[in-house]
């Protein structure tokens, strides 16, 4: 408290009180956050409304935004690649894991049984026939993350177009078929989708025809209701209580558009460089004087000359020179603003700089280092299709093979051990693969992890690999080691020794 306050408070303590409010006020305001002041070089950004508000401003603008640069631009088409490459590969690999008993010991033979049958349905698993399994799963992957969703419906039925045994089909929608415009807060019905009160979707409104299809008109136009537990609704969200999918190009479709501007617009400069060579340069008074000594206007006026090597020009007049045109295309600094500018799509988007650039330069610890960052999200990506997609399709598949009796469990197999396989993404991709075996084997021989789980890793079944070794006259396992124990932890290396390592294994492995 200041004097002044000081002295109020004893002639007129309601002012003290006012005096002392109102310098915690301002103290108050001046302790925010100077980002978020509202000036005229910086307006106000964002604003209180909520995500579903959000998607309705965006509507299937942003979808079709994204989609027109997978049809047309190299780099997002790239960006989409690396993602469906390192989430899906060529495909996830499912190994039943039915265990029977207290001791939980593998039921072998229904687990073959239930491989073998899914392995016959993944050939042909969707209604159209068109597609394999591993296809239907890089197209879902692919519109998932460019559209923000994709829906697939659960087809069992007594009657319905399956190509294998197994009476279980898929449909696959694109996001278009369910409407944006559909909302109908009476019945709780957000972009198409109707919720129950705790936000839980019950149903989804969807057209019966692609609103895109040329055969679309009124009569197509009507709504059917699927409810929910038929259908898949895969989406990507940045925030709470989102409704509808959002496209993973959501931040870097303005950079993507101007960067393809950007590189159209030098290559036409170069293109334009390219067909300029030469040009005839005149001193105006001499060239004056030579048309009035008599020399023909016409022939000093207008001449051409062809351009090839080891011309000699000796047509010259007096005053004339030749001079070329430099254009400075192309441009020495595209390459350089063009891979800061992919460094950023790669942070938006969540992939690696050196595969949608294709710029492979750099120490294996640096391609490591980007490699395990990326993998981690990759990884995210497919924990979300496992619980979503692969494990929801694998629960009708057995229920179907199960009420078709093609499936029969023995007693004693523990039933919810069915319906949990092990669904394994793709194998991260070696660097060196001398280090990365070495890793592996250490692993083993130290017990820090099973050859069965490696084999896994590797993305192949422990059994197949298992039987094709016991069947090769030339099995080179080497025999399982003592662990013994770790002597004195050796000093860790510079930096320069590592890079100089890894070259010279790098050299002996080439």
């Amino acid at each position: 408290m200041d004097a002044l306050t000081r002295i109020l408070a004893a002639i007129a303590p309601g002012w003290a009180a006012s005096r002392v409010a109102g310098q915690a006020r301002l103290a108050a305001a001046q302790r925010l956050y100077e980002a978020v002041k509202i000036t005229a070089q910086r307006p106000r950004r964002g604003g209180p409304q909520s995500s579903d508000a959000v998607m309705d401003a965006a509507k299937g603008n942003m979808r079709e935004f994204a989609r027109h640069l997978d049809e047309n631009h190299d780099l997002a088409i790239g960006v989409l690649d690396d993602l469906v490459t390192n989430i899906i590969g060529a495909g996830a690999g499912i190994e039943p894991l039915a265990v029977r008993g207290p001791n939980r010991e593998p039921a072998t033979d229904l687990n073959r049984q239930l491989a073998d049958l899914w392995a016959e349905f993944w050939l042909s698993p969707e209604v159209t026939g068109e597609l394999s399994g591993p296809e239907v799963e890089r197209l879902l992957c692919r519109s998932w993350l460019r559209d923000g969703e994709v829906f697939a419906q659960h087809v069992i039925a007594p009657i319905a177009p399956y190509a294998t045994r197994v009476p279980y089909a898929l449909e696959l929608l694109e996001s278009d078929f369910l409407p944006y415009d559909l909302t109908r807060p009476d019945s709780r019905v957000t972009h198409g989708v109707q919720k129950d009160g705790w936000n839980r979707p019950v149903g989804y409104w969807f057209s019966k025809v692609h609103p895109g299809n040329q055969t679309f008109n009124l009569q197509s136009s009507e709504l059917v209701w699927k409810p929910a537990d038929s259908i898949m609704h895969l989406k990507f969200v940045r925030r709470l209580h989102q409704t509808r999918g959002v496209s993973i190009f959501h931040g870097v479709l303005t950079r993507l558009d101007d960067l393809k501007d950007y590189e159209e617009s030098e290559r036409i400069a170069a293109r334009v460089a390219a067909a300029l060579t030469a040009y005839i340069r005149r001193d105006i008074g001499l060239a004056a004087e030579t048309v009035v000594a008599g020399e023909d206007s016409e022939t000093t006026s207008v001449r051409t000359f062809a351009m090839e090597p080891g011309l000699v020009f000796d047509g010259l007049l007096p005053g004339e020179d030749v001079g070329t045109i430099d254009s400075k295309r192309p441009n020495p600094n595209l390459e350089q603003f063009r891979n800061a500018m992919l460094r950023a799509v790669a942070a938006g988007t969540g992939t690696r700089f050196s595969s949608i650039a294709k710029n492979y330069n750099g120490t294996y610890s640096a391609q490591r280092q980007e490699l395990v960052e990326a993998v981690t999200h990759y990884r995210r990506l497919f924990d979300y299709l496992r619980a979503r997609f692969y494990l929801p399709v694998w629960k009708r598949f057995v229920d179907a093979s199960r009420l078709a009796g093609l499936v029969r469990i023995p007693a004693g197999v523990d039933q919810m051990s069915i319906y949990r396989p092990e669904v394994r993404p793709p194998n991260m991709p070696w660097i060196d693969p001398l280090k990365e075996i070495k890793a592996y084997q250490g692993m083993v021989e130290s017990g820090f992890r099973s050859r069965h789980q490696v084999i896994r890793d590797l993305g192949s079944d422990p059994a197949t690999v298992d039987a094709q070794l016991e069947a090769d006259p030339l099995d080179i396992r080497p025999a399982p080691k003592q662990v013994e124990m770790m002597g004195p932890v050796a000093a860790p290396k510079t930096p320069d020794e590592e890079n100089k390592d890894n070259q010279d294994e790098l050299e002996e492995a080439a």
